[in-house]
């Protein structure tokens, strides 16, 4: 029985933790996966519910932590090197670049037969300035020599790695995009809109549009807040902005948003049952032009409630957020970075642009308020693209394909 280390950064919500949770899951019964990875970050917020919804009970590696810190990386390195002698994995398979690094470093080490590595997005732009990322280039360039495989997640993201960064050769590169249930996008989509709608106050005639993410320097919230305040001015409909999710941003993002002029209100916390302190018909938040809601685990209910997405990043790998809205069919405004042009389709499902062209996506968010037509068609095309292009079978299928072969060629 082949038997498979899979090892990721940390547990926070998003791509990677259900890629990994996934996998581990789904993976045929021929195959024993250990899943490890770190704790999520003080401000964000954690996916231990979706471990314990597949029945995944991964191993905490407290010493696996985002941010670097050499004491701590040497003993996350200790650490997994005890638990590749222990475990003996034929495969290491890692997630993310942390987890990238200090499990590849370790697997090396320890003459492990099948070396595998994704990447669920890269920092070779807009996070780091020059001198760090050319670093970050050259470790890359190191360990993908020393891997015998390397996932990207999106053809885009394969072009960038194998092209424009020149960390790999295109003949160790599998794209393998990221899988979800996606099930509960379709499922009592009139009763979440209306619970959502009424929490927050929004009326049959407002429009409500949403981002979904950490609130980090990456997610470009500014941009969000500037194109919602010039919308509100110029459309003759009422606007309404949610800013779901939360993070070391959110201080300065309400100031930012006082400076603009955009009334706003806190949340209320979404406790899996309800929002809050009940809902008896009325609203829990008044209406204002801007909501923070902080995190809702239960995006379903705000897929549903909203009426557009958007998405302001200044890089992505694949953007779950999207592909969840397209399974909710509500039409997206979004940057055109990193893998989004594979996610999406342009002109079909979303209107793109680049991070620089504000202008323009203030013009792409006002014809979507306006044209209730344009968020009927856009919208409608979102589930026959990414019902099977997303599905965790897909995504199951393919890792076993790749691991197949791996395994192939080193026992032969």
């Amino acid at each position: 029985m082949p038997k498979v280390l899979r090892i990721i950064n940390r547990f926070n919500l998003g791509g990677p933790t259900h890629n990994a949770a996934y996998l581990t899951r789904y993976l045929p019964s021929d195959y024993e996966t250990l899943l490890v990875g770190g704790m999520w970050d003080a401000n964000e917020e954690g996916s231990r519910h979706i471990l314990d919804q597949l029945g995944v009970d991964p191993l905490i590696l407290p010493e696996m932590r985002r941010d670097i810190a050499p004491w701590r990386d040497r003993s996350a390195y200790r650490r997994i090197k005890r638990l590749i002698r222990d475990f003996k994995p034929d495969i290491v398979h890692t997630h993310a670049s942390k987890a990238g690094a200090v499990g590849r470093m370790a697997a090396m080490e320890m003459g492990v037969r099948s070396i595998v590595h994704t990447f669920h997005g890269h920092v070779f732009h807009s996070y780091f300035g020059q001198l760090r990322t050319n670093l970050y280039k050259n470790i890359e360039r190191y360990l993908a020599r020393r891997s015998d495989r390397i996932v990207a997640i999106s053809e885009k993201q394969k072009h960038e790695l194998v092209d424009e960064h020149r960390i790999t050769t295109a003949d160790k590169v599998s794209v393998i995009p990221l899988g979800f249930d996606l099930s509960r996008f379709r499922e009592d989509m009139a009763a979440k809109r209306a619970l959502f709608r009424r929490v927050y106050g929004i009326g049959p005639d407002e429009i409500a549009v949403g981002i979904i993410g950490r609130l980090v320097p990456i997610k470009n919230h500014d941009l969000f807040l500037r194109v919602l305040g010039a919308v509100r001015t110029k459309s003759r409909r009422r606007v309404r902005g949610f800013i779901i999710g939360d993070g070391e941003e959110r201080d300065r993002l309400e100031q930012r948003a006082r400076e603009l002029g955009i009334s706003m209100v806190s949340g209320p916390v979404f406790n899996g049952h309800g929002f809050g302190h009940g809902v008896n018909g009325k609203p829990v938040v008044q209406p204002a032009t801007l909501t923070f809601t902080s995190w809702i685990r239960e995006v379903d209910i705000v897929n549903a409630g909203l009426d557009i997405v958007m998405l302001t990043s200044l890089n992505e790998g694949t953007p779950v957020s999207l592909i969840e809205a397209q399974a909710a069919e509500r039409p997206i405004v979004s940057t055109d970075v990193g893998g989004i042009e594979n996610v999406v389709v342009p002109g079909g499902t979303a209107l793109l642009c680049s991070a620089e062209e504000e202008a323009r996506m203030t013009e792409h968010l006002q014809r979507l308020v306006d044209d209730a037509e344009l968020r009927q068609r856009l919208g409608s095309g979102g589930w026959d693209h990414v019902r099977a292009r997303y599905h965790y079978t897909r995504l199951v299928d393919d890792t076993v394909r790749m691991y197949s072969e791996l395994l192939d060629r080193r026992w032969t």
